[in-house]
């Protein structure tokens, strides 16, 4: 009988090659080279709170290459982070470090180590190892196939298409809440639609399964059943893994959390990375108290903190400490300067969102000729609406911009919809808009646009203009949509010939057909509604919607004309950005806008507390992305929509902040060039 004979790593240290005492300063080190209480390297749960410019990175990638250098083997080691991009910079700079081969260190994002053990034990679940994996668009295809196949009489009432659902499902799935949850809490105007939602979830899974399929949320789902239901498996990868590192550990969701600690159980070296200060992704399942409650999870649990930042000069760094002091849930911290010097932040009251945007042309221009590069400028908002008049007064003084958000406003699918409901209604012959409408209807692709306009435009351009409710070359699938949009049409040709203003028919265009179709169609219908709610109060300035109509199409071709010039030949540009992108990025100066309760902090999080903070949070990043020069504006004076503005109350998060951490700047425009 042959018997088995185990060979264990000895652990005994490598010739160092790094002088970490060198290299780090004294927090990092301690997190670093951190042992356990007997001396061994097994140091145990370890939690690091980094703050804003402290180094995290640093951190990791040095404690990483200490591992190594005290006889770890690099495939007993596990680097989880956020992005595979993420992961490849730390391990391309531990290898930097180390003259040895690294190459067999599991370093990736949570769906990426996901996969790979799946690929090796998928049968277990009942999916071959040739698995496919579905992205999105997939997901979203596969649905609407399922809903086909479910019999759901779509016709009869709205309901929502595959990629809503799919993002339904994720957020069930990454929360761990049920759908019914799910639906009340973020999606309640689909609340009656519970159970056919649910119900097609069971078909979902199932044609997954006969497909050989996942879906990107089924790699953290099947991953996880593999170490709850695979005693074998799980056994063999908590074995393996030795050391379990985890970067950004408080953007991680409910799932995330149960499957490090799956992984971790049996050595329990886990060192969890990140700034509870910092934990902004609420919205898309995140959850705070992961990083809040690790001591809880892990009573052994050492804590280290990062509190040294290279970053932002010490009055930027005062003013941060301060701004998030108010947040009751928190490891407390105190960022420290290395820098020393530098101008306090100001803050400047605006009159109106038009003098804020002439402010900050104006600063930006100055700025350059002091010599900062416009790439070293960033313009920071709430929500991608805030920047509108800003996008107008950039434009117009040929100050060139890109946007890290996502498209530019006016480009944006919905609000270019919109426009073109008011085009077509002021311009029967306009053939691209009407195009652009018919295409929204269920089951009309270009083709039968290109045919629709053939037959209805006699008819639109005749003496009413009216559009029928009915007509024969509409498809039968359609007919309850084009329904819909020819009452809207007929609507809008009334109030066109009248004394409307445009922020009047953009509101007839969203209650009579366009806000159903964004929550069928997006999972973010709310926002985009709310995009265009201020589409309505950014047309107020214009006299007439005529005036309106040809502003915004003059924009939208110089920002195109703009955007290309920019990639073809890379010139300087600021960069416009939402707070939620800016995370993880740096600049010499910094404008954080918009700063009047209801814009920033958001009106829609203010009804509980947990809202609140987790704007504050949003507040506190934003002010830490500078290094040199920070700005804070507000306007006080903000055109709500209807006849009426309302008069601005600075932030809370401003008025919290001791005036000691600022300079106020009063504008005074200048007669003599007005």
């Amino acid at each position: 009988m042959t018997q088995e004979y185990i060979l264990h790593p000895s652990h005994a240290p490598r010739e160092l090659h790094i002088d970490y005492r060198k290299e780090l300063n004294d927090q990092q080190y301690a997190a670093v080279t951190a042992r356990g209480a007997d001396g061994s390297l097994n140091s145990g749960p370890m939690l690091v709170i980094a703050g804003a410019g402290s180094g995290k990175t640093r951190t990791l990638t040095y404690r990483v290459a200490w591992l190594v250098e005290h006889g770890i083997e690099p495939s007993r080691i596990l680097l989880l982070t956020f992005t595979n991009k993420a992961a490849k910079e730390m391990l391309r700079r531990v290898e930097g470090l180390l003259p040895m081969d690294i190459s067999q260190i599991w370093g990736g994002t949570f769906h990426h180590i996901g996969n790979r053990i799946l690929r090796r034990n998928a049968k277990l679940l009942g999916y071959g190892p040739d698995f496919t994996i579905l992205d999105r668009e997939d997901s979203a295809s596969l649905l609407n196939d399922c809903i086909a196949e479910a019999k759901i009489d779509t016709k009869a009432e709205r309901f929502p298409k595959g990629d809503v659902l799919a993002e339904i499902y994720s957020l069930a799935v990454n929360t761990e809440r049920s759908v019914e949850r799910v639906l009340a809490e973020q999606y309640d105007y689909f609340s009656h639609l519970a159970g056919p939602i649910k119900t097609l979830r069971d078909v979902y899974r199932e044609r997954k399964l006969k497909a050989n399929a996942m879906d990107y949320d089924d790699l953290l789902v099947n991953c996880l059943r593999l170490f709850q239901e695979e005693k074998e498996v799980g056994d063999r990868y908590r074995e393996q893994f030795l050391y379990v590192l985890v970067d950004e550990y408080q953007d991680t969701n409910k799932i995330q959390a149960d499957l490090i600690d799956a992984i971790a159980m049996l050595h329990r070296n886990l060192m969890v990375v990140g700034d509870d200060a910092q934990s902004i992704y609420s919205w898309r399942g995140a959850n705070y108290r992961n990083i809040l409650n690790f001591p809880e999870r892990y009573p052994s649990a050492t804590v280290h903190k990062i509190e040294v930042n290279y970053r932002s000069v010490p009055a930027i760094l005062n003013l941060a400490n301060d701004a998030i002091k108010a947040n009751p849930n928190q490891f407390a911290k105190n960022l420290q300067a290395v820098r020393k010097g530098g101008a306090k932040p100001w803050l400047i009251p605006c009159a109106d969102a038009n003098q804020q945007s002439q402010f900050i042309a104006q600063r930006v221009l100055e700025l350059r000729g002091e010599g900062v590069e416009l790439n070293e400028i960033a313009v920071l908002y709430r929500a991608h609406f805030h920047a509108m008049e800003l996008q107008m007064e950039l434009t117009r003084r040929n100050i060139p911009y890109v946007i890290t958000s996502g498209l530019r406003f006016f480009e944006q699918a919905h609000i270019k919809d919109t426009a073109c409901f008011l085009k077509i209604a002021l311009n029967p012959h306009d053939e691209m808009s009407f195009k652009r409408i018919a295409k929204l209807m269920t089951g009309v692709g270009a083709a039968t646009a290109d045919k629709l306009w053939v037959k209805i435009h006699p008819i639109i351009s005749g003496l009413t203009g009216d559009l029928p409710t009915s007509h024969p070359s509409v498809p039968k699938k359609s007919a309850a949509d084009w329904k819909q949009i020819a009452k809207l049409h007929n609507n809008l040709r009334d109030k066109s010939d009248g004394d409307k203003h445009a922020d009047e028919m953009i509101e007839i265009v969203l209650e009579n057909f366009y806000s159903g179709y964004l929550k069928v169609k997006y999972d973010n219908a709310r926002v985009r509604e709310e995009d265009i709610n201020q589409l309505a109060s950014f047309s107020l300035q214009f006299p007439t919607m005529e005036e309106f109509l040809s502003q915004l199409a003059l924009l939208t071709n110089l920002e195109a004309e703009d955007a290309t010039l920019i990639s073809a030949d890379e010139r300087e540009f600021i960069r416009l950005s939402t707070v939620h992108q800016a995370k993880g990025q740096e600049w010499k100066a910094v404008f954080v806008i918009g700063l009047c309760d209801g814009m920033f902090p958001l009106g829609r999080t203010l009804d509980n507390m947990e809202g609140v903070e987790e704007e504050r949070r949003l507040f506190y990043v934003a002010v830490t992305r500078a290094k040199d020069e920070l700005y804070m504006t507000y306007p006080l004076y903000r055109q709500m929509g209807g006849d009426a503005g309302g008069f601005q109350r600075a932030s809370r998060f401003v008025v919290e902040l001791p005036k000691m951490h600022y300079q106020e700047l009063s504008l005074r425009n200048n007669a003599a060039h007005w």
